[in-house]
């Protein structure tokens, strides 16, 4: 069984009012407990001989929606802080982001279109292992579209329950807020587990 992580010590965090956290956290559960019940059921219909019917079919198909979104969330909250830190320049991430980005300025300019345009999904910071390269994605839906392989290191939670109570259509006004809010010690963590 999975088990919701608790992020209510962001209650308070500059940029977000606790209303759109506690929403947000609340929405995050439904993902975990959704997780939790689609394996229970696929294991009750393996257990049953019916993995060859249509609601096994279905359940499964939705896994992947249900658990990228209680992931997802994960990684977004989880690099978040009321202390946010600046990303280190002498640190192999900023070195990488220079190296790949030509900046840490020009990668920013890059993360900030991507979140921009219209539509609801994710932004992701990702590193690519094997060709040892950094890049963002726009992804539309939690389950579609991700890179194979390619591990998340900073994520930007762009469907609309993310920033609509705090900040409208603004969403310019978000990004802004979620990035002076980014733990870079945090995400320096992910790549240096991940490269």
């Amino acid at each position: 069984m999975y088990q919701a992580q608790d992020f209510s010590s962001l209650l308070g965090l500059k940029g977000f009012s606790d209303q759109a956290l506690s929403l947000h956290f609340s929405l995050y559960q439904g993902y975990v407990n959704n997780v939790n019940k689609i394996l229970e059921r696929l294991a009750f219909l393996r257990k049953e001989n019916q993995a060859d019917s249509l609601e096994f079919a279905e359940l499964a198909r939705r896994l992947g929606w249900e658990f990228n979104g209680m992931r997802l969330h994960e990684y977004y909250f989880s690099g978040l802080s009321k202390n946010p830190s600046s990303l280190n320049s002498d640190s192999a991430l900023a070195k990488k982001i220079v190296q790949d980005f030509g900046s840490f300025q020009e990668w920013e300019k890059d993360f900030k279109s991507l979140s921009l345009m219209r539509g609801i999904g994710w932004v992701i910071l990702y590193y690519d292992q094997k060709e040892e390269r950094l890049i963002n994605f726009w992804i539309n839906e939690h389950q579609s579209g991700h890179p194979a392989g390619l591990k998340p290191l900073l994520n930007i939670d762009l469907f609309e329950h993310a920033y609509l109570i705090d900040y409208g259509t603004k969403k310019a006004d978000y990004l802004q807020a979620f990035l002076e809010a980014v733990d870079w010690q945090v995400i320096e963590k992910r790549f240096s587990e991940n490269s």
